[in-house]
């Protein structure tokens, strides 16, 4: 769908009110991660709400898009992302992380509707997408399978493997998603294990590569809209971020990888964001 200015506003929209609602979320339930969830955002955004083939009135449909959060520890992002595409209750993300519930800390495709890979360890996402994308071959259909990883996630060695894969079977209806935020959970990505020149690495194993801002809607949607174009190998979109997008104190420190909220970080994040203390 192209991008008009009343799309664009229903996004930005959309944008804002997932925003508070992970701020608020784990706020109440005192865990989970809000810094990767943050950063992500605008790509979930784009995703679910004028790129991918999803009916959540229909979860399994055989002919739906494909989705898998390689960075299943980002499950607030996802979640928020299917709640308010209308999966389920809004209602039902207060229970976020709680014995019994529904939503746990990481993806459950058993138990979740609208989740295709239950995510949780880190690097086998990629692979699991690479088995999507052939099904889909086999079986003459035309969906897509997007892969949403963390460029951390990238230290694992997996990923490279599924990579090789990816081209050797030409897999133009596999759409890889970096959220290069720059930070993981125990300092920056630069100082624990550095990745490099990517779009060169990627390029190297025989992927198209576009590169955009992670959190411009119109540069994420012509991105989405090249790799969708792509017809004769795999697309990477390596997405700059900022971990904690939209909240100052935390954007960019790797100590919100996964910090509960206080009183008063809540009431100044929530401020900044536009939302109302509930």
């Amino acid at each position: 769908m192209a991008l008009t200015t009343e799309k664009i506003n229903e996004l930005i929209q959309i944008t804002q009110k997932m925003r508070i609602n992970i701020i608020d979320t784990l706020y109440k339930v005192q865990t989970g991660h809000p810094g990767g969830s943050l950063s992500a955002v605008e790509i979930m955004t784009t995703l679910y709400f004028n790129h991918m083939r999803v009916d959540c009135a229909s979860p399994g449909c055989p002919d739906r898009d494909r989705f898998i959060a390689s960075k299943g520890h980002c499950a607030p992002v996802v979640y928020t992302t299917l709640a308010c595409k209308g999966y389920f209750s809004e209602e039902e993300l207060g229970n976020l992380r709680q014995l019994g519930c529904m939503l746990q800390g990481h993806p459950d495709m058993k138990r979740i509707p609208g989740i295709d890979l239950s995510t949780g360890s880190l690097g086998l996402g990629l692979s699991a997408g690479i088995g999507l994308a052939l099904s889909a071959r086999m079986d003459n259909k035309d969906y897509n399978t997007y892969v949403l990883v963390g460029d951390g996630e990238l230290q694992e060695g997996q990923n490279w493997e599924a990579l090789m894969a990816g081209a050797k079977y030409k897999l133009n209806n596999l759409i890889a998603i970096v959220d290069y935020n720059g930070v993981q959970l125990d300092g920056t990505v630069d100082d624990i294990m550095p990745l490099g020149d990517l779009r060169k690495k990627f390029e190297a194993f025989d992927w198209h590569v576009v590169e955009c801002d992670g959190h411009d809607l119109m540069a994420l949607d012509a991105a989405f809209t090249a790799a969708k174009q792509e017809k004769g190998k795999p697309t990477v979109i390596i997405a700059k971020t900022i971990k904690g997008k939209g909240v100052s104190f935390m954007e960019g420190k790797n100590s919100w990888h996964g910090k509960a909220i206080g009183k008063q970080e809540y009431e100044t994040a929530i401020a900044e964001l536009g939302g109302h203390i509930s």
